[in-house]
């Protein structure tokens, strides 16, 4: 299994700007699909954006669509999320997780094996 740690995380206003990154080790980076979970207080965890290894598709919820863009670099191991138009609902951690590219492609938490700690993002109003 690859290991993830997740970076970049942090307390913004509504309307700003974040980049989390996750860095892999462990693995062949280039032959998982990568996937960026989030999950508030009581709630349960949220899928946000996913990519696949060769960048073909990219998957995003309706909640996120037009302000998050997930990318990835194969050769640096590292996938990035990036956060435009941030609002106070965006409040979670947020986890990077990974998948064989071998799977069916997925937005549930079960089908993802490999997760990292996760990064505290907090946006106020």
């Amino acid at each position: 299994q690859v290991q993830l740690v997740e970076s970049g995380g942090g307390l913004v206003q509504a309307g700003d700007s974040l980049r989390l990154s996750c860095t892999a080790s462990g693995g062949i980076f280039s032959r998982y699909t990568m996937a960026w979970f989030r999950q508030a207080p009581l709630r349960e965890r949220e899928f946000v954006a996913l990519i696949t290894w060769n960048h073909s598709r990219t998957d995003y919820p309706d909640s996120v669509k037009g302000r998050f863009t997930i990318s990835r670099d194969n050769a640096k191991a590292t996938v990035y999320l990036q956060m435009n138009s941030l609002k106070p609902r965006d409040t979670a951690i947020y986890f990077c997780a990974a998948a064989p590219m071998t799977k069916t492609i997925s937005w549930l938490p079960a089908d993802f094996n490999s997760w990292g700690p996760g990064t505290q993002v907090t946006v106020s109003s």
